[in-house]
């Protein structure tokens, strides 16, 4: 079929670039000295043969980290991303990940464990392995590469076809062609993203497989015969689905190999249900490219440039006329292995190298017509660059540094300032950063728990999550399926929360409620002798409020309604109580965290001044802006300003040793206030009040503020200690979780916990 001129004929080239993309990456747990960790896999991340990410591979020290699905490589990466952010986070006794594709330091064959689990197929399967290969061979690691095309450029090439072929037998040639053809031109990866031209000594040392080492550097020794491949006698035909999964069948059948995940060829043809015979049944649904080296100056394995290049480059296996034969097939498999032993300064041969330029000529035709980034071209132009100088390769460049410095020591700094890198701003989740913070802690915590994530609107917030069929849909973090619609309103209207609870016999502050300014402001007279507190009917974050302790002039309490309708079409005017304001975060019953927000503040030292504390304290790690961070870096503005001067200072002034000094009057974390988990200070009875008002309510997920005077002091029917002032719907979780004093609270533990009973629950501290 020449898939090439229907794309032409029908100007299919835009959908030609749509894609479905999965990255498996394996790797190995290492201990501070470079050895291989002969611990057990993290416990945190629960029972491994559930998880859908982040699985154990042939040892117990041996994980891989496996992406969804992606339509897009930008996706793809976004997954790398938070995927290691979550196993890194997770790992234990101060271990990292090895950055190459060969291992660190290696025991003993009898010192490497096999993957520690309750079935029994599993270890029988492994152990085969070890007698038959050697375990130190298994202890190599890379990239799988798992491709398909979009199922829009399947379909419209389809209708562009005028054959008899079914469409199951027309997507069998399309990845037939383009598997074979990989086959036939892979030594182009290998030779430009090959990245394991040496290995300790540990791994060719073995008592049951020794091997001898290589005189020199190899471009890719897991590419050559120091790599994990089946046995010569294992030859697998691509000249159609049913030779090729008949074969398989065959093999196992004749005990060649003891099962069809056995056959380690470099480009296998898979379907979603994983047998060659649902291959014979369904068809060929992704290719699976398994020769790719681990880069080890990626971060995450691999690269967006190489990923980008290797799409393209699958793209031109099936453009180009050439529909490589079995005979082609050997002979690339036999270059890419003899590339993969050569020197990484050595040049290929004169004829690879012209094919390799008429590879790439084909690519950069193909990124022009179908309309790729800029960034594709890149790669193809550095492609053609390394193709005339070898010195220019990923191989060469590690063997550069090689030089500098020794290979453990190379891979421990990397593997370390990755693992440092993870942990820079453990509030956030890289790859899904940009969404609001409560949203990312959820996505961590399912992840790790081995539930599958999926967001569904980024900009939203929306997450849908499955555990065996059990689907749930969160937005905001803890927007759930649990709170009924009506009690989301209940609690956006304050006046009307209020109300209900003044009505159930909760103290709540007197106060009236304004939709005009000129009636607001009308009423100063009967308030400018009292406390007052100024707010929008319906914000959250402290938005828009102003609180006046002492009396306070007209003009004052104008520019207090002025900040407060710029928010809202309502404004309500209460009485200021005295005390101190708790946020209680209700969660399915239980109060879960009691958080002291204490208003922004510097604490002078005698020495500096205010403005200079307030740069100190702003560089903590907790502190950020516009909602990147737990907690708010506190601003110098005109409203701080007017606080300090208010209090007798300035920016420029020095307070005492020991002073405090408050930049703010509101309390609010938004504001740069401090955040002090307060739960086991606080006396239950103010737990069972916010547990009672969220029950009345029937509001599963809460965060409801009350001013208490004294925490310690129980409250009673007859002496309440407290007045509620808000509740609030979708409350923040993460300033709970990193906290400026005391022992955070993780509440999206809670919030799964209330999810998914039928999983082991999970304290949240």
């Amino acid at each position: 079929m020449n898939f090439s001129q229907m794309i032409k004929d029908q100007d299919l080239f835009t959908a030609f670039k749509g894609l479905g993309l999965g990255i498996e990456r394996e790797c190995l747990r290492t201990a501070k000295d470079s050895q291989l960790a002969q611990t057990m896999a993290p416990k945190a991340l629960g029972k491994r043969a559930d998880h859908p990410y982040l699985i154990t591979d042939f040892g117990e020290a041996q994980p891989e980290i496996i992406t969804p699905p992606a339509s897009s490589i930008n996706e793809t990466v976004q997954w790398l991303q938070a995927l290691h952010d979550v196993y890194l986070r997770s790992l234990e006794h101060d271990e990292y990940l090895w950055p190459f594709s060969m291992p660190n330091v290696l025991p003993q064959d009898d010192e490497i464990d096999i993957i520690q689990v309750p079935e029994q197929f599993e270890l029988d399967y492994r152990n085969f392995l070890a007698d038959q290969y050697g375990k130190k061979l298994q202890m190599i690691s890379g990239i799988h590469f798992n491709f398909s095309f979009s199922q829009d450029f399947l379909d419209r090439l389809y209708q562009a076809y005028s054959g008899p072929d079914t469409f199951k037998d027309f997507r069998d040639e399309l990845y037939l062609k383009l598997t074979r053809n990989f086959l036939r031109y892979h030594w182009l990866i290998t030779y430009l993203f090959g990245a394991a031209p040496y290995a300790d000594g540990s791994f060719y040392e073995s008592t049951t497989h020794p091997k001898e080492p290589p005189a020199s550097y190899m471009r890719s020794l897991r590419n050559s015969s120091y790599g994990y491949h089946n046995f010569t006698n294992v030859q697998v035909p691509l000249t159609s689905v049913e030779d090729y999964a008949h074969k398989i069948q065959d093999l196992v059948r004749d005990q060649v190999i003891i099962e069809e995940r056995e056959f380690y060829g470099d480009a296998r043809l898979k379907n979603s249900q994983g047998s060659s015979q649902t291959l014979l049944d369904e068809g060929i649904e992704y290719v699976e490219l398994r020769c790719i080296d681990i880069d080890p100056y990626a971060e995450f394995g691999i690269s967006q440039d190489e990923l980008e290049f290797i799409h393209l480059f699958l793209m031109a296996m099936v453009w180009i006329d050439e529909d490589a034969d079995e005979e082609a097939v050997a002979k690339g498999n036999d270059l890419n292995s003899n590339i993969a032993t050569l020197h990484p300064h050595e040049e290929i041969p004169a004829e690879a190298k012209e094919e390799g330029f008429r590879i790439l000529d084909a690519m950069t035709y193909l990124v022009k017509h179908a309309d790729l980034p800029a960034s594709y071209l890149n790669q193809v132009d550095q492609a053609k660059a390394a193709l005339k100088d070898p010195k220019l390769t990923l191989a060469s460049q590690i063997i550069k540094d090689l030089k500098e410095k020794d290979y453990l020591d190379m891979g421990r700094d990397i593997g370390q300032a990755n693992l440092a890198k993870a942990w820079d701003k453990p509030f956030l989740l890289r790859g899904f950063h940009q969404m609001e913070m409560s949203s990312q802690l959820l996505l961590f915590d399912a992840i790790q728990r081995g539930i599958e994530a999926r967001v569904l609107d980024e900009d939203d917030q929306f997450l849908e999550l499955n555990y065996k069929g059990h689907v749930e849909y969160v937005r905001n973090g803890n927007q759930t399926s649990k709170d009924n619609y009506i009690s989301h309103w209940i609690m956006a209207n304050k006046t009307v929360t209020k109300l209900i609870l003044a009505e159930l016999g909760y103290q709540v502050p007197s106060g009236k409620e304004y939709s005009s300014l000129d009636l607001a402001i009308a009423d100063y007279p009967a308030y400018k002798n009292k406390a007052l507190v100024v707010k929008p009917k319906s914000t959250n974050y402290g938005i828009g409020i102003s609180i006046f302790k002492k009396p306070f002039s007209q003009e004052a309490y104008e520019k207090a309604l002025a900040i407060a309708f710029k928010e809202d079409s309502s404004v309500l005017v209460e009485d200021y109580i005295e005390g101190t304001e708790y946020r209680f975060f209700v969660i399915d019953g239980k109060t879960r965290s009691v958080l002291l927000r204490k208003p922004a503040n510097v604490l002078g030292d005698g020495k500096h001044t205010i403005k200079e504390l307030i740069q100190a304290k702003n560089d903590d790690k907790l502190r950020g802006d516009n909602h990147r961070a737990p907690l708010t870096n506190i601003k110098m503005t005109e409203l701080e300003a007017l606080m300090l001067d208010q209090q007798g200072y300035d920016f420029d002034s020095v307070p005492k040793e020991g002073e405090e000094v408050y930049l703010r009057e509101n309390s609010n974390i938004s504001t740069g206030g401090d955040s002090l988990e307060v739960s086991d200070q606080v006396d239950p009875s103010y737990k069972a009040v916010a547990e009672a008002m969220a029950q009345d309510l029937e509001v599963k997920v809460s965060g409801i503020d009350l001013i208490i005077p004294d925490i310690h002091q129980a409250t009673t029917p007859d002496q309440p200690g407290y007045t509620m002032i808000e509740m609030n719907f979708n409350p923040a979780m993460n300033m709970h979780a990193y906290v400026y004093e005391g022992l955070g609270r993780r509440l999206t533990q809670d919030v799964l916990n209330m999810l998914y009973p039928e999983l082991p629950k999970r304290p949240n501290h």
